[in-house]
Formats: C-alpha cells, sequence, structure tokens
C-alpha cells in the first residue's frame, strides 16, 4: 500500500494555494486528506492544442497531491475532444477529427512529465468508454441532467441574445464529462473555475450511485481585464515554448498579473510569495520580481541551466540592446517583407503582416521598416517586435 502524508501544513497548502472553490467544502475535503486512505484524482484534458500556463496551474495542483501519496489520473478526452468544450465560447467550435485530436495530444505526456511524476501517473483516454456506449445507455445518462440547468449557462444566454446558434451535441458536452468520473470511479475532480459546471455535473452523477465526489476549483491565470491569457493577445505561454520565448513573454506581462502569477505557477514556498506581493504593494520595483518570475518559470520546464541562459539572453538582447547570439535562419523564396513575415512564420496571415508594418513593429538589419513591398536582401536579419528574430537566406 502507498504510503499517505497527512502533514497539515501540506493538506492547508494544497486547500489553499490558488485555490478558488471546493465542493462540497474545504472541510469535507480537509477530512478526506487526512482520512489517510489514498484517493483517486483526475484531471481531464482535451487534445484541442498546445498545452499552456492554465494546464500548468492544474498540474501544480495534482502534484502536490500526488506527493501526499494520491493517486494522480491524466484523461486525455480523445473522445470528447471531438466535440470541444463550449464553456467560455460565444461561438460554436469547430468539431475535430480523431487524428487531429490524436496530433494535438501528440508529446502530453512527456510535457506533463515535467511535473508530475510519469511513474506515478495514470494516463487513458476517453474514447475508452465513450467509443462503446450505445444509444440506449447514453439515452438513459442524459435523463440524469436537467436540460434547464444546462440552458442558464452564461455563454448560452449571451449566445441566444446575439442571435447565434447553440447546438445540441454542446448542451450534451457536461453530461460526456460527467460520465468520465463514473467510468474511472473516482474521488475527487480537480480542474478550472471556468469548468466548474461540467465538474458538478459529474458529482451529480457519482452522488445518483451513492459515492461522494470532491471537486476542487483553481483560480486562473487572467490578466487585469479578467481575460484569459491567449495567442490573440501575444501573451500565451505554451509548456513547449523554448526557454528564451518563455522568459521574454513573461517579461511582456503587466505588472498587475505578477502577484497571482507567483501563486498559480510556480513552486515558490507560500511565505515567499507572500512577501513578494507585500513588496510589490509597497512599490518595491515589478521588474525584479517579474525576471525572478520569468526565472523560477523557465527553470521549472525546462531546469536551472536553461533559465540562467535564458536570463543572460533577456539582458543581452533587451538591456543592453544587443542582437541575440543565435538567429534562427529561414531559407524562403519571398522577397517582399510582406510575403517573407508569413514565410518565415514571423505573422500568420498578410493581414497580420501588414498590421505589424503599419505599426512600426518590424525591422530589417535594425531599421524599422514601413513598406510591405520593401525587398529583404539576402542575410538580413529581420526582427518583429521585441524578442523574434530570424535570418532570410534566399531559396
Amino acid at each position: 500500500m502507498p504510503k499517505i502524508f497527512t502533514d497539515p501544513r501540506l493538506i492547508a497548502e494544497v486547500l489553499e494555494r490558488g485555490v478558488e472553490n471546493v465542493y462540497p467544502s474545504k472541510d469535507a475535503f480537509a477530512q478526506a486528506l487526512k482520512s489517510g486512505k489514498q484517493l483517486t484524482i483526475y484531471n481531464g484534458i482535451d487534445p484541442t492544442g498546445q498545452l499552456h500556463l492554465g494546464h500548468g496551474v492544474i498540474l501544480l495542483k495534482l502534484r502536490q497531491l500526488q506527493q501526499l501519496g494520491h493517486k494522480i489520473i491524466l484523461l486525455i478526452g480523445d473522445f470528447t475532444g471531438m466535440i470541444g468544450d463550449p464553456t467560455d465560447k460565444l461561438a460554436t467550435r469547430k468539431p475535430l477529427t480523431k487524428a487531429q485530436v490524436l496530433a494535438n495530444a501528440k508529446g502530453y505526456q512527456q510535457l506533463i512529465g515535467k511535473i508530475l511524476d510519469p511513474k506515478k501517473t495514470e494516463f487513458r483516454y476517453n474514447s475508452e468508454w465513450w467509443g462503446k456506449i450505445k444509444a440506449d445507455k447514453f439515452l438513459e445518462l442524459a435523463s440524469e441532467l436537467s436540460a434547464a440547468r444546462i440552458w442558464e449557462r452564461d455563454m448560452f444566454q449571451e449566445r441566444l441574445k446575439q442571435g447565434k446558434e447553440v447546438r445540441l451535441h454542446e448542451l450534451l458536452y457536461p453530461l460526456l464529462q460527467g460520465y468520465d468520473s463514473v467510468a474511472m470511479d473516482v474521488d475527487v475532480e480537480i480542474g478550472g473555475n471556468d469548468q466548474t459546471v461540467n465538474m458538478l455535473v459529474g458529482r451529480e452523477m457519482m452522488k445518483n450511485r451513492n459515492k461522494e465526489k470532491y471537486v476542487l476549483t483553481c483560480k486562473l491565470l487572467v490578466d487585469p481585464t479578467g481575460k484569459k491569457m491567449g495567442k490573440t493577445e501575444g501573451n500565451f505561454v505554451a509548456l513547449e515554448d523554448a526557454p528564451d520565448e518563455m522568459y521574454g513573454k513573461v517579461m511582456s506581462w503587466p505588472d498587475t498579473l505578477i502577484p497571482l502569477a507567483f501563486e498559480l505557477i510556480t513552486v515558490m514556498p507560500l511565505p515567499e510569495v507572500v512577501q513578494i506581493k507585500n513588496e510589490l504593494v509597497a512599490g518595491k520595483n515589478p521588474k525584479i520580481a517579474k525576471m525572478l518570475l520569468a526565472y523560477k518559470l523557465v527553470e521549472l520546464y525546462h531546469g536551472k541551466a536553461a533559465a540562467i541562459s535564458a536570463e543572460e539572453h533577456f539582458k543581452k538582447v533587451f538591456e543592453r540592446k544587443e542582437m541575440p547570439a543565435e538567429i534562427p535562419e529561414v531559407t524562403t523564396l519571398a522577397k517582399t517583407l510582406l510575403d517573407a513575415l508569413v514565410d518565415c512564420k514571423l505573422a500568420e496571415s498578410k493581414s497580420e503582416a501588414r498590421r505589424l508594418i503599419a505599426q512600426g513593429g518590424v525591422k530589417v538589419n535594425g531599421a524599422v521598416v514601413k513598406d510591405e513591398q520593401y525587398e529583404v536582401p539576402n542575410h538580413a536579419t529581420i526582427q518583429k517586435g521585441k524578442r523574434f528574430f530570424v535570418c532570410v537566406k534566399r531559396g
């Protein structure tokens, strides 16, 4: 039998650090953690894109519980991922094929293994049961949920106000996620606060089977406006980002995000996190704290040597205004700056490239260029913003 640790200090951190809510209550979950019984705890990830720091928040909470000796299941939603979770979406998500979902999931285990102990983490796929359930069983499960409760969700009501469609499969998504708890017979589900409804559906379905299921929701890593970190805003940090890129993105975050980020995405002891928060409130230079945050994040996902290197790279390029020591070389047939930005993947589309050029966000050999038809010389260095460089080589 595995040894279960019941240290009150460790349990208190599980219940407090980065936690938004616990159902039915923190006290009830604390008693379960103090009981000495091994709990089966899971988090589900639909492989609809890259793993990012939002996933990292959950993984760190799972690690705390894994270190207490509890069983951790990482569920890859290869079935639900083809449908797409509608949570917080004001438009129907485009369904993914099985091949797309599996392609997205490739490499998840390796990235997750940077936080969780791979030898003590069970990976499962929900097609294991959803791929076998027949229509009569599905209808029986659907009878457990109230349609009115699902319709009340804010995102669906907002879509209706805007005259947008809500597809039937989106209404059924909470049922699909909820039954995952039943299929695996878990004791606890952990997820972001935006997943509360889906996770509570699973709790309700477990109660229908005379079993308590605890639900722990984590705070979301959001910017000062309350928006989740996203690719559009340029502050999205993927767990597979290179050390220099990860460090640089954190340095571009608003100062007001730093205290929350220390709590959610680092493993620094809570007393140190509280001290940093107090220093920031007192007016201490936020850049120093931000550099520490960036260092700790890179160290967590890439190791100490990479963190030291990333910090030096940042100082060299952005404080001393030097060119980076290594600039990736890209072979291209594109001649104009507009085409080169897209071909070198510095812009996702020509419209984005035009915007970058017009705003003065593109340099060639250190000089700002605002002519999209500018012919880029062979072996020229193109710089987008502050962090992204490529050396162009004619194909």
